[in-house]
């Protein structure tokens, strides 16, 4: 490693969660990785410690004024037992892209890869071997310095914590059944719709709520301006298939930059789909279902990474997607993506990143 990283080992470990019967995101592994930031100094003093609750001011400008951002990635055993993360160059490359909008300091990318792989190791014994399991990393930063008044902060924390975790739906790659938002918005043009940040997540909420409450798994947003484009899911990037064409969303600062949707459409151009990432109205969807061209839907994340939709439900409308059942677009792609991820498919983009 390119880094060094002083390592204090817990004297109390804890015990590890039972893999058959794993939920997504409620266990932590015994350590953490923290480093800080103060301005005139830079990054600083990065560390791995015990996983313990974090000392912060009441003043703390995150607290106040939302100064926080977070990313996710996933770290895995192959089939041989090498321990391996999938693309985090790329998470690397986003963190910077959210910190540049919200005032945060950039870190160098490779530093940030060098901490993830270093916390990795320390607690790889955690990694499950469970089939659709994995190891989920939570690195985030957040504004420290106590000061009430609106101004980016002269101080942050990163920190990294690992969670093993189960399939991040309950009934794993079973279909979903989403409700069209049209009253609450996610993301407007100029907004940080792009950003990996809390707030983005805070003011989805009511609307999750109100589609559970509904019977429904997630929310589908669609654009903050006209209410007539479909964006993403609340958690994931929307794919749709019509006809011989697979559809997503444009780039163009209202959504996420997955980076799973980025290896869905890599991996969908070079098996030769036709893929188009464009604008798509609510409106053109429900004409295709009626027209008997709505072939598929799904969502991708890394949480869930492929998650299959089966219902959809727009207004009055309520259209069942290929029968409520997997897809084979979907399909491929998960075992793709997966297989790669695990080492049971062939690595043919130079993904992953062996942690030595």
């Amino acid at each position: 490693m390119k880094y060094d990283f002083p390592v204090t080992k817990t004297t109390n470990p804890k015990q590890k969660p039972d893999p058959e019967n794993l939920p997504f995101g409620k266990f932590f592994t015994d350590h953490m990785f923290v480093m800080d930031y103060d301005e005139g100094q830079g990054w600083h003093d990065g560390k791995i410690v015990p996983y313990a609750p974090l000392e912060l001011d009441p003043a703390s400008l995150a607290l106040h004024y939302g100064q926080e951002m977070f990313e996710g990635l996933k770290a895995y055993k192959s089939v041989d037992g090498q321990v391996q993360l999938f693309r985090p160059d790329m998470n690397a490359k986003r963190t910077n892209k959210t910190n540049d909008r919200l005032c945060i300091p950039p870190m160098d990318e490779d530093l940030y890869v060098e901490a993830v792989k270093a916390i990795v190791k320390v607690d790889s014994d955690w990694i499950p071997e469970k089939k659709d399991t994995s190891l989920y990393i939570r690195p985030f930063i957040f504004a420290s310095e106590p000061h009430l008044g609106i101004r980016a902060s002269k101080s942050y924390k990163f920190v990294i914590i690992l969670s093993p975790s189960g399939p991040y739906y309950a009934n794993g790659m079973q279909p979903t059944k989403l409700y069209v938002e049209n009253e609450y918005v996610r993301a407007a043009m100029g907004g940080t719709g792009e950003a990996k940040c809390a707030g983005n997540y805070a003011g989805s909420l009511k609307a999750q709520l109100i589609a559970h409450e509904k019977g429904f798994e997630q929310i589908l947003w669609l654009d903050g301006n006209e209410k007539k484009y479909v964006e993403e899911v609340g958690t994931s990037n929307a794919f749709f298939v019509i006809g011989d064409e697979v559809i997503t969303a444009p780039l163009r600062g209202t959504i996420l930059p997955g980076i799973t949707r980025d290896s869905c459409l890599k991996v969908l151009r070079s098996r030769g789909y036709k893929v188009s990432e464009r604008l798509l109205s609510i409106d053109e969807i429900v004409e295709a279902y009626k027209n008997g061209h709505f072939n598929e839907m799904f969502a991708s994340g890394t949480a869930a990474i492929i998650s299959p939709v089966g219902e959809l439900k727009y207004k009055d409308i309520n259209m069942i997607i290929n029968k409520g059942k997997i897809g084979p677009v979907a399909q491929m792609l998960y075992d793709t993506i997966y297989g790669i991820q695990i080492g049971k498919a062939k690595d043919e983009f130079g993904w992953i990143v062996p942690v030595k």
